[in-house]
């Protein structure tokens, strides 16, 4: 993404100071004349949570500009420096190390929780986990087992694995180390919506398949865990970076090797300082796991075009009205 000129900063900052002046009347809208550069990364499914919070603002009478793509270090890195606005889909703590490479708390602004309870981890079919006892991903240390789910003939598992810049390909690199599987698991890595598409034909063909996923995602509308498919469990919890030490071990006792997730909305700390309205619309947001999952499916089923998205998010707006609205209002009296 190329850097915001300074031309347009200049424009934003004496944006926002007319803001100020512009909130002596009472029916200016706290956002008037103030533009807005929000972020997301190349994950399609993420288009839906962003331009929610877009209809948000512009309520608030921002000028809000269209969505621009980036992964997720950069983003961190653009926002932290004021060349962006905001973006929606900063997971905690899977994103502890770009956030704090950027800056951290310093540069950052991320208050309450705009989507907690997101899970991820490593699967495989039910029918062959259920016929060769699999449960646990260091079975795979075991090179007859690790054959099963061989798709090239190299004589080791495929994993369906992450993106690099994501966050996610880091854990599994880390894991591969850390379970020695590195002998007898590819991590396969490219585009994942063709890598999961793939993975879903040689399902449906009856095929052994092994794959890292997250929710919300609609993967898991898909391949439905616990009837088409099942989670490994890891031997022991072992993350890198900023999460090393987090014990990954769940409620129930299970342990996929990942922290369960919350999302949040991070933006430039500056801008929400300068922008008090806004500030509040971040902290007050939430938007549960399941909507996502239920709009992400939708897309998966052909549903994924621009004017598509814009219809889902119009729809659960009107659906959840009142509580928009209410959004909307303590935001307002946040700018008093």
């Amino acid at each position: 993404m190329t850097k915001m000129s300074k031309t347009f900063r200049t424009t934003l900052l004496a944006a926002t100071l007319a803001c100020a002046g512009i909130g002596a009347h009472a029916d200016a809208l706290p956002g008037q004349g103030v533009k807005v550069l929000p972020l997301k990364s190349s994950i399609a499914e993420e288009t839906f949570q962003t331009l929610l919070v877009m209809k948000a603002l512009e309520k608030l009478g921002y000028e809000v500009q269209p969505i621009q793509e980036v992964e997720y270090p950069t983003a961190h890195i653009a926002i932290a420096n004021g060349d962006a606005t905001f973006m929606a889909d900063h997971w905690n703590p899977l994103h502890a190390d770009y956030f704090k490479n950027a800056g951290g708390d310093a540069k950052l602004y991320r208050k309450g929780v705009y989507s907690g309870n997101a899970a991820q981890g490593y699967l495989i079919d039910k029918k062959t986990a259920d016929q060769y006892q699999i449960t646990n991903i260091a079975q795979l240390q075991d090179p007859k087992i690790a054959r099963i789910f061989d798709n090239n003939g190299d004589g080791k598992a495929d994993l369906t694995g992450c993106n690099p810049g994501w966050g996610c390909e880091a854990m599994i690199e880390h894991h591969l180390s850390a379970y020695k599987l590195r002998d007898t698991v590819t991590h396969n890595q490219g585009t994942y919506s063709a890598l999961i598409a793939d993975t879903i034909t040689r399902y449906k063909a009856g095929k052994p398949i092994l794959y890292y996923t997250w929710t919300p995602y609609w993967v898991s509308n898909e391949l439905k865990p616990g009837k088409d498919v099942v989670w490994l469990e890891v031997p022991f919890s072992s993350l890198p970076g900023e999460q090393k030490g987090l014990d990954t071990k769940l409620p129930n006792g299970k342990n996929y090797g990942f922290v369960v997730n919350s999302q949040h909305i991070v933006a430039n700390k500056a801008w929400a300082e300068a922008n008090p309205a806004a500030a509040k619309l971040f902290e007050l947001m939430q938007l549960p796991v399941g909507d996502i999952n239920a709009q992400n499916h939708l897309m998966s089923q052909g549903q994924n075009k621009p004017a598509d998205i814009e219809r889902h998010v119009n729809s659960w707006i009107k659906a959840h009205q009142a509580t928009f609205d209410g959004w909307i209002e303590q935001a307002k009296a946040a700018a008093k």
